[in-house]
């Protein structure tokens, strides 16, 4: 029986970091990456594949970049953990012996239980490269497709699709889009950009039945409505990968995510889990959260793999800030932290920041974008809790700012008094700049 000093079950984005990070930090040391998939997929790149990409062969993350750097690489499935023994089992019959192993399992796609969801032309989108081949040449030859749920992938799902012609029906059970990340009135905008595409919206509704013989037909809705359809896509969410875990005696917590320590640690010190299978713990409110991006995966990642032998307190995850961003049309919708909704359903005493501006000066510059920046502070501490920004690709960067300033519990006077470098081609002017105007609003709501 062979033995590793490390072994890393899965391998997408979190496995993948966990592993190159932990071979820089230990070099002495041996490192098995066992994945059941051949290729991994760039997770974010996934909706991509129905539209711009046009195929999963253009979103593979290559393998040279777990075998350059010393990690060995199995492409086989683990079906058992003998903690006792520190043993894996494999699919195929291989047995390993490991110091330390790091789980990053990932997560599946989460079907509710709506009658008809068996019928043919029902699609999941995960993360699974030979699943979503076959998806893509199937739906090339039909038209009419409602999409159910309206979070990140099911908007992204749908815009793609919708620029390749497609006639596509979003159908979400909450009061609006992208309702985890955005307060309504930024999820109205990012609705308006998708009616421009020609996709049309259900919000506050409910999918009953999904009818048809043997393939979709038509879908009912709650309110009683028929759509006509050649193709159901549910993306209603995602749970955790963990029956592994769970057959090893691993505690979950009550989202069925592997609870971890801020090491990444899970109840056995010598198993670490990283990604969408682990806990995630919001920064802010310390509650559990489902929250599932491959960004914190990484960050993760980092923390369990500089961890594995040494601990430091200087080296854990203190919690998820949830920093999302997507692309409709031609605008960027970010956000970070807690929403305006989200801090009042927490009950934060909090004051909110809002600038429209514009991300050139002057804004008669070519290709110049309004940009909208919203701040969320409490109102006892004065630290950042919480942003939302709208505008062209720079929001995408200006979010991470956003975000860094959340983890470093900035205050908005230390943002109102922050030093800047603008461009005419690059930024928003130094009088306008709309993080601090955004700022300034904070002020004078005081």
């Amino acid at each position: 029986m062979k033995k590793y000093d490390v072994i890393i079950i899965g391998g997408s984005a979190a496995g993948i970091v966990a592993a190159t990070t932990g071979k820089c930090c230990y070099k002495d040391k041996s490192f098995l990456m066992i994945r059941k998939d051949r290729d991994a997929l760039v997770p974010c790149g996934i909706p991509y594949v129905f539209g711009v990409l046009g195929t999963t062969q253009k979103n593979i993350i290559p393998l040279e970049a777990i075998t350059k750097s010393g990690v060995e690489f199995l492409n086989d499935e683990v079906v058992k953990i003998d903690r006792e023994s520190k043993i894996v089992v494999t699919k195929q019959g291989e047995q390993f012996q490991y110091e330390k192993l790091i789980l990053a399992t990932g997560s599946k796609p989460f079907v509710p239980n709506i009658k008809g969801k068996e019928l043919k032309n029902t699609f999941v989108v995960p993360k699974n490269k030979e699943y979503l081949d076959k998806m893509i040449e199937e739906l090339k030859s039909l038209d009419k497709i409602v999409v159910i749920g309206a979070g990140f992938i099911g908007v992204e799902v749908s815009e793609q699709l919708a620029k390749v012609g497609k006639n596509v029906t979003i159908v979400e059970i909450l009061p609006h889009i992208l309702g985890k990340a955005f307060d309504s009135e930024i999820a109205k905008i990012a609705q308006e950009e998708l009616e421009k595409l020609g996709i049309r919206v259900y919000t506050n509704t409910k999918v009953v039945e999904i009818k048809g013989d043997e393939k979709v037909r038509e879908v009912l809705l709650d309110n009683g409505e028929l759509l006509e359809s050649d193709a159901v896509i549910f993306a209603t969410g995602y749970v955790p990968n963990t029956e592994l875990a769970k057959e090893a005696g691993l505690e979950l917590n009550k989202y069925n995510a592997i609870r971890v320590d801020s090491y990444m640690r899970t109840s056995d010190p010598d198993i670490f889990a990283i990604g969408d299978c682990a806990q995630k713990v919001d920064f802010i409110t310390r509650k559990s959260v489902p929250v599932m991006l491959a960004s914190t995966a990484t960050s993760e990642a980092r923390i369990a793999a500089m961890n594995l032998y040494k601990l430091s307190t200087v080296r854990s995850f203190l919690g998820t800030i949830a920093i999302f961003s997507t692309k409709i049309g031609n605008r960027v919708f970010a956000s970070a932290g807690l929403t305006e909704e989200e801090a009042k359903k927490n009950n934060f005493d909090i004051k909110v920041g809002y600038f429209e501006g514009v991300d050139k000066h002057p804004g008669s510059l070519p290709n110049t974008n309004k940009q909208i920046v919203k701040l969320i502070v409490s109102k006892e501490s004065d630290i950042i809790i919480g942003g939302e920004v709208v505008g062209g690709d720079s929001a995408g960067e200006l979010i991470n700012v956003i975000g860094m300033e959340i983890q470093n519990s900035v205050t908005i006077t230390e943002l109102f008094i922050s030093q800047i470098g603008t461009h005419p081609l690059l930024t928003s002017a130094p009088t306008a700049y709309p993080l601090i105007k955004a700022a300034e609003k904070v002020f004078m709501s005081k």
